[in-house]
């Protein structure tokens, strides 16, 4: 009888997280590396927020509270989605979480029995799948294509819903690929899983406040109330106010459903951060314009490096409507050599391949779909102009 139970060979580590750890080590050992791997945006926490964490600190907030969120934090977020969204939460309605994985995690973990489907449109973040597994469910890919920008069609959805649906994954603005999903898209979808009553939906909306170009933002619970009752509705505060390290997410959904999930946080890590819950409320109710000026920030930049990348040889690329990432083919570096003799078989000999001139990011076979990578653009003009050289350079010694 060997040390490890089976689930701990299902629990593995994301592609990103991979591609920044070797990043960090690459570094250690005196190597210039640009990351651009990590889904995190590059700012810093802004100052309303740090400085109320602090005052929550000397004030002795540091003590056990609600497994899923204080009453003051459970009010934040019901203002937000009633401000912001147009949902009507009560706080039994809502979750609070360390980050908004461990949200998935808990509504998984309280939801799958073993064969229990879960859609998840293909490419998509590797957490769903892996979450999925974890649980003793069964992820289903279902392929999207680069012409409708990487958004699920209804006809699709429709041929892969079977009697062991038990979740439909619907991500937007999407991570790895910055697709938007539009009012009338969602309506359209939800056109469908009306007609499927026993399919719940997960409609994770992190990257919220990431959008360009002006678009609005539409959620499915809002656009679709008919399917309010089961949809559950997850976002946090990492993307939106740079908040990654202090770790809470939420979610409003059905009371049945927000009540298992609170016990299962209970049996694993009980309540978040005390101090962070504090934090998190002064961004909740605080301002917004430093938000809308960093959104800006990342248009420039999408702007900047989109261009230069789809101009490459080999590459291919759509810019982003949302979220900070570019998800570029390299469909026409497979088959050439490196330098050193090697054939580029897959997207991981790609990322191989510019990590050794310099770049690391994550392939895509992670996210459901190659021959891609994925290239975060949370990072400076100067590092993403010199990452775009080196991105040149790794593509011009192939041969």
């Amino acid at each position: 009888m060997g040390l490890l139970a089976s689930r701990a060979a299902r629990a593995r580590i994301s592609a990103s997280a991979t591609a920044a750890q070797r990043a960090r080590e690459l570094r250690a050992a005196g190597k210039s590396i640009i990351e651009l791997a990590q889904g995190e945006p590059d700012f810093n926490t802004p100052d309303h927020v740090i400085e109320a964490a602090y005052r929550a600190m000397r004030a002795g907030q540091t003590h056990y509270t609600p497994v899923d969120g204080t009453p003051e934090l459970k009010a934040a977020i019901a203002a937000k989605f009633r401000r912001e969204n147009g949902l009507e939460c009560q706080p039994s309605n809502i979750s609070a979480g360390a980050g908004g994985k461990q949200v998935l995690y808990n509504a998984l973990m309280a939801t799958l029995d073993p064969g229990d489907e879960v859609l998840i449109a293909a490419p998509s973040w590797v957490a769903y799948a892996d979450i999925t597994h974890f649980a003793e469910g069964v992820p289903v890919w279902v392929p999207t294509r680069p012409e409708d920008g990487f958004k699920l069609r209804p006809e699709e959805l429709e041929r892969a819903i079977t009697p062991r649906t038990k979740w439909v994954m619907l991500n937007s603005p999407s991570n790895p690929t910055g697709a938007v999903y539009a009012a009338d898209e969602l309506r359209a979808l939800a056109a469908v899983l009306e007609r499927h009553p026993s399919v719940f939906i997960i409609s994770d909306d992190m990257y919220e406040h990431v959008l360009f170009d002006g678009r609005p933002f539409a959620t499915l619970a809002a656009v679709a109330p008919q399917l309010a009752a089961r949809t559950l509705t997850v976002n946090g505060v990492s993307k939106t106010f740079a908040m990654t390290g202090w770790r809470l997410g939420y979610a409003c959904g059905p009371v049945e459903l927000i009540r298992a999930m609170a016990r299962m946080q209970g049996q694993s890590s009980l309540n978040p951060s005390s101090v962070t819950q504090a934090a998190a409320v002064a961004a909740l109710n605080g301002p917004m314009e430093i938000v809308r000026s960093r959104c800006a920030e990342f248009q420039a930049r999408r702007d900047f490096i989109v261009p230069r990348l789809a101009a490459l040889p080999g590459l291919a690329c759509a810019a982003p409507h949302g979220a900070f990432y570019v998800y570029v083919s390299c469909a026409g570096w497979i088959g050439k050599r490196t330098p050193q003799g090697a054939v580029i078989e897959k997207d991981a000999d790609v990322t191989a391949h510019l990590l050794e001139q310099g770049v690391a990011v994550p392939n895509g076979a992670g996210y459901g779909r190659s021959p891609y990578f994925r290239v975060s653009f949370a990072s400076s003009l100067a590092n993403l102009e010199e990452a775009c050289r080196r991105i040149a350079r790794a593509g011009e010694r192939l041969h």
